[in-house]
């Protein structure tokens, strides 16, 4: 009879401390997107045409976006006065574009398919590229993308090393893009809680030119319109962000009127640097304040009872403290 009341006893207690971790582990989650958006979407534009520099950056820019432009060196105009290709866009345009807030990245030194090289020849295809980005951009790129969409395992492999992310997947926007067929691909995103990635060339010319530009701002504009609903954020910002929230563990002190939340981080916090989202779930209270560390965190009301606040994943211990009740 003992042995069976103990049993009880200790099932009841185990009830109890189950509930107790559940309740723990609902206080705070990592939002699947910045800003606890549904949806990500990146824009890429490849091959460095000079259409970008003058067109796509300032279109961008007065919807608050910014985009990933990946380049290949050597059909970049050095910065003479004679230009080689007017086609094409130069260093000092690109060094501009990375100034205000664009992601300059690699495409490969020369367009070359990787999968038919050796691993000798990727490498140097992949480096060549790096460094004459980082001298001429001044930015070393942290993102990859295949040229000609041709890639296999081993290219991934190799491609991927001290990178935050490579274009694996992506929707062509371009020639047969229609302000109907962008507007379905934002709703399906929306709906399936999805990263979209667009991939764009020629915008008036080159290859898969749109033969309405106008469709493009358009989708711009409706994506601008729906912003609560949709990250923008560039190639880079995004990878690190989805790479970080899946390797991300909390560990959660629940006390009165105090909340400690000790993140542990397993990607390199040099490379992967991206704030994450934190939905902190308040029951209520009233913060009094959030730091991490020394530094204060501003944070954002969403409902009555639920907050976000961004944090450094690599970073220190989460402090929110509660007002008295």
């Amino acid at each position: 009879m003992k042995k069976f009341l103990f049993s009880i006893l200790f099932l009841a207690c185990s009830f109890c401390w189950l509930n107790a971790q559940i309740a723990e582990n609902q206080l705070v989650k990592i939002a699947k997107f910045k800003d606890n958006k549904p949806a990500a979407i990146s824009y890429t534009f490849d091959d460095g045409m000079k259409e970008h520099y003058t067109r796509v950056a300032p279109e961008l820019e007065k919807r608050g976006f910014r985009g990933t432009f990946w380049v290949n060196g050597n059909t970049i105009n050095r910065n003479e006065p004679v230009t080689t290709d007017t086609t094409r866009t130069n260093w000092s345009e690109l060094k501009e574009m990375a100034q205000r807030g664009h992601e300059i990245s690699n495409h490969g030194w020369s367009h070359k398919n990787l999968t038919k090289l050796d691993d000798a020849g990727v490498m140097e295809e992949i480096r060549k590229n790096d460094s004459i980005i980082l001298v001429r951009v001044g930015i070393k790129p942290v993102t990859y993308c295949y040229a000609g969409n041709a890639k296999n395992d081993r290219v991934i492999r190799l491609a991927s090393a001290g990178r935050v992310g490579t274009r694996t997947f992506q929707r062509s926007i371009g020639s047969k893009a229609t302000d109907e067929s962008l507007e379905k691909w934002v709703a399906e995103l929306i709906e399936k809680g999805e990263w979209g990635v667009g991939m764009t060339h020629g915008i008036s010319y080159g290859y898969d030119y749109f033969r309405r530009p106008q469709v493009l701002w358009n989708h711009l504009d409706y994506v601008k319109s729906i912003e609560n609903k949709i990250w923008v954020g560039t190639f880079r910002e995004v990878s690190a962000y989805v790479a970080e929230r899946e390797s991300v563990r909390l560990k959660i002190i629940r006390k009165k009127n105090r909340l400690k939340i000790i993140p542990s981080h397993s990607p390199d916090s040099k490379l992967f640097d991206e704030p994450l989202t934190l939905v902190v779930n308040t029951e209520k209270k009233t913060i009094k304040s959030i730091r991490q560390g020394r530094v204060h965190l501003k944070y954002r009301q969403i409902s009555p009872a639920e907050i976000i606040v961004d944090l450094d994943p690599g970073g220190k211990q989460i402090i929110i403290d509660y007002a008295e009740r």
